[in-house]
């Protein structure tokens, strides 16, 4: 009842009707009663896009699909000719529908609940008071205030403060752009420094970034893993051609072979249902769906459900110091006085810096730090002021005597760089991050300074190492995991803290300033691996550039400037504790920003692929061998053996159950190679088994006048034979669970057969009979060992040519 109402209130919001304009005074925000009546008129923040799909949503793609209603006409055929008996497939169907009805309906309340509890909040005025709310609760001329590291969440216009903001998600540029009072701010672009307040002027469907998602819809809904577009692939080939073929078979069976009305349409049917992957496609969505709850207990929150396989497939991990390395605090460690500041007798640098500080915010972790370490100050005005920006690498503030300056040596010391190198190098080398603070004597306009500035002190900061940074990067070198340390530190700083985290190469590090070539960026991107004075855009070449050489990359961040980098990965992973834009840019999120849980993640992904993909090599083995049976029976005339319950038998005791318990086991394995290619060969050499086993038995058997029947029964049990033969290879090596899943299997199949008999058609059979079905029940071992032999041979030599082409291609 209680979401009844939900839904008809927001309902209600969506329409919108006329209503009065405010301008609040910044300070006071709207009253009780302005927020009230915007919200009743339905000017609310509300997103256009909804964040999953509603219950009768997923009930309805799970019951509406191609496949049922194929089998709704396959059962409707069946009825009209009285076999009620080979009905046995539909109990299979509703339940594989029920079970992922169940699944994503279960993944979708466990989501829906992390993500409205980890959605955009926002800091708004109201009534003089100042508020944390969701972002979607904001209304028309609301107040917010946005700060360093917030995206924003509607169309605005400042009125009081200054931030630098980038809009690259909206225009692509990458350049900060300095916003003042009466300047617009575009929902969607991040507030890289600064602080002000805005009045929103354009909410919800109106904001420009809802006009863009509107737009790019369509085009995301396209977007799938390899996986999902190689079963989407295989389904649509076989739901276009199961239909011919049908029609085929029956022509032939009751119009050239003279068969009844009822045995054409049971043999037809058999066929149709073997070709069908039934319960393929619904095994990989409740994989996927079970997968994001087990993320989701892990503290892991899903944005895009895709990234599971993407995941798995990685062999690049790119990480920034700050946050995945090191804890995401920091503390001064020490503060050196310069030998300039002694010539210049200026006033203390503690208060000196205190000042500073003071006259800064807090909207980053290096300013927390030094804050909370130069915490006395004279209490002097700052005239002017520039927050952090990671395209020039410093702050400042400017009093009545002076501007002053603290950031990254490179950048602010600039020419006069080289005469103090040896000594910022030797505090750097000891793992410590420098900066500098120091006096400039023009006036600051948050662009890259035009000289060096005068050193007064170095402020020399540290991150703590995480406590399993070693376990989580070794495990990450076992499994062929190359760790790329992209940060905005001094290289040498970087590389001495990835080497007590135990990276792998961190004494191989390129300090980024000076690559200026595309040419350069992909040598040191290819050859190294710590980066230091990194720019956000350099981020982006580098992942631009490993993308480029073939690798699956991966990029995980928490600040303002990894947000583009994170866009173009493969695969981007936030932590929750750091900006709100990289959460919000990243398909998964780290709730608990603990690093140490990304081996667990890669292996759920490796996992859910490497499983489905040996479930999938069981149900096409059923599918190619349904099709090539129905080539056979074309061309040699003879009608398809198998009955619609038969097929059913097989398909649950060698497919359905052990690809079910198989897909949910954990796998280690390094995923290789293209999902479907996998799928294909490893399925081939059992389904040619299957085709040439039947075959020649029902060729041999009406040569020898064997009754139709028996050849039925006969064939049923040689596909199991060769069912489990498969089975067991796929399963190996085998443990107790698969030991279990095999024999329970295999003790099914007999019950059935035995006690179940006349359900699924299983006969006596005649002397002749058995005698042909132990010859070829002895035949098929040899021949399944040699086909998968003389695939494996096909697919290395296949191999060897595609990357002679490569390297010729290269030449």
């Amino acid at each position: 009842m209680a979401r009844k109402q939900k839904i008809k209130a927001e309902e209600k919001a969506d329409r919108r009707i006329p209503t009065t304009r405010y301008c609040p005074e910044y300070r006071e925000g709207l009253t009780g009663a302005q927020v009230q009546e915007h919200r009743l008129h339905g000017w609310t923040n509300r997103a256009v896009d909804p964040p999953s799909k509603t219950t009768k949503e997923i009930i309805h793609e799970n019951v509406f699909t191609y496949f049922n209603l194929i089998f709704t006409i396959l059962a409707v055929l069946l009825c009209i000719v009285g076999s009620f008996r080979d009905l046995t497939f539909l109990p299979v169907i509703v339940a594989n529908t029920l079970i992922g009805i169940v699944q994503e309906i279960r993944a979708k309340r466990v989501l829906d609940k992390m993500t409205m509890l980890n959605a955009p909040h926002a800091l708004v005025v109201r009534d003089g008071k100042t508020w944390t709310i969701d972002a979607e609760e904001l209304v028309l001329d609301d107040i917010v205030i946005f700060r360093a590291g917030n995206q924003v969440c509607a169309d605005a216009e400042i009125c009081a403060g200054e931030v630098q903001v980038n809009e690259s998600l909206l225009t692509g540029e990458s350049d900060e752009i300095t916003k003042r009072r009466g300047d617009k701010l575009m929902s969607g672009s991040f507030i890289v420094s600064g602080q002000c307040h805005a009045r929103l002027d354009k909410v919800g469907a109106d904001s420009y970034i809802s006009k863009l998602t509107i737009q790019a819809k369509e085009m995301q809904e396209g977007e799938q893993s390899e996986m999902i577009r190689s079963l989407d692939k295989l389904v649509k080939c076989v739901g276009i051609a199961i239909i011919p073929i049908g029609l085929v078979l029956f022509g032939q069976a009751f119009l050239l072979q003279g068969e009844g009305f009822r045995s054409s349409v049971t043999s037809m049917i058999a066929a149709v249902i073997g070709m069908i992957p039934e319960g393929l496609y619904l095994l990989a969505s409740v994989a996927l769906a079970v997968s994001s709850i087990r993320l989701a207990q892990k503290k892991v929150l899903l944005h895009d459900m895709k990234c599971i396989e993407t995941l798995a497939r990685v062999n690049v991990l790119c990480v920034d110091k700050t946050g995945t390395v090191t804890e995401n605090t920091m503390k001064v460690q020490e503060m050196i006085p310069s030998g300039e500041y002694e010539e210049e007798q200026r006033e203390p640098l503690h208060m000196l810096i205190g000042d500073f500080a003071a006259a800064m915010s807090s909207d980053n972790i290096t300013m927390e730090a030094v804050k909370a370490y130069f915490s006395v100050a004279s209490g002097r005005e700052a005239v002017a002021k520039t927050g952090f920006s990671s395209a020039t690498k410093y702050s400042s503030v400017t009093f009545a005597d002076g501007a002053y300056v603290l950031g990254a040596p490179e950048f602010v010391l600039k020419e006069k760089y080289p005469a103090y190198e040896a000594e910022i190098l030797n505090y750097a080398s000891k793992g410590a991050r420098v900066l500098v603070f120091g006096s400039y004597d023009e006036e600051i306009d948050g662009k890259p300074l035009h000289h060096g500035i005068v050193p007064l002190a170095y402020l020399l900061l540290a991150n703590p190492i995480r406590e399993a940074a070693q376990e989580t990067f070794r495990y990450f070198a076992e499994q062929g995991v190359e760790i790329k340390v992209i940060s905005g530190d001094n290289p040498v700083t970087v590389s001495e803290v990835a080497k007590q985290a135990g990276i792998a190469g961190a004494e191989q590090y390129v300090d980024a300033s000076s690559l200026n070539t595309p040419e350069q960026v992909r040598e040191a991107v290819l050859n190294n691996t710590v980066f230091g004075r990194v720019t956000p855009n350099q981020k982006r070449q580098f992942v631009q550039v490993l993308k480029e050489a073939g690798r699956t990359v991966a990029m995980t961040g928490d600040g303002v400037n990894d947000v583009l980098a994170l866009k173009d990965a493969d695969c981007s992973i936030a932590m929750a504790s750091g900006s709100e834009a990289a959460a919000q840019a990243s398909q998964l999120v780290l709730l608990e920003s603990d690093f140490s849980c990304m081996p667990q993640v890669v292996l759920e992904g490796r996992r859910v692929v490497n499983n489905i993909q040996r479930s999938a090599s069981l149900f096409l083995v059923k599918n190619i061998f349904s099709f090539l049976l129905s080539l056979l029976s074309v061309v040699f005339m003879f009608t398809y053996p198998l009955e619609p319950s038969q097929v059913s038998l097989i398909s649950m005791f060698t497919i359905g159950i052990p690809a079910f318990f198989l897909a949910l086991e954990p796998n280690k394995n390094i995923i290789k190679g293209r999902f479907l290619t996998n799928v294909f060969l490893k399925a081939l050499p059992a389904a040619l088994t299957d085709a040439i086993a039947v075959g020649a038995l029902v060729i041999f058997g009406e040569t020898f006048g064997v009754n139709t029947t028996d050849i039925s029964t006969a064939a049923t049990m040689l596909l199991a034979i060769v069912g489990f033969m498969i089975l067991y290879t796929i399963s190996a090596p085998m443990n107790k669970l698969r030991i279990a899943i095999f024999a329970g299997s295999i003790a099914g199949l007999l019950f059935c057969s035995f006690y179940l008999n006349d359900l699924f058609a299983i006969t006596g059979m005649s002397t002749k009979c058995i005698m042909l079905f132990v010859v070829f029940a002895i035949a098929t071992e040899p021949v399944l060992r040699y086909l998968t032999r003389l695939v494996e041979k096909l697919r290395i030599y296949y191999l060897r040519l595609r990357r002679k082409g490569e390297e010729e291609e290269c030449l």
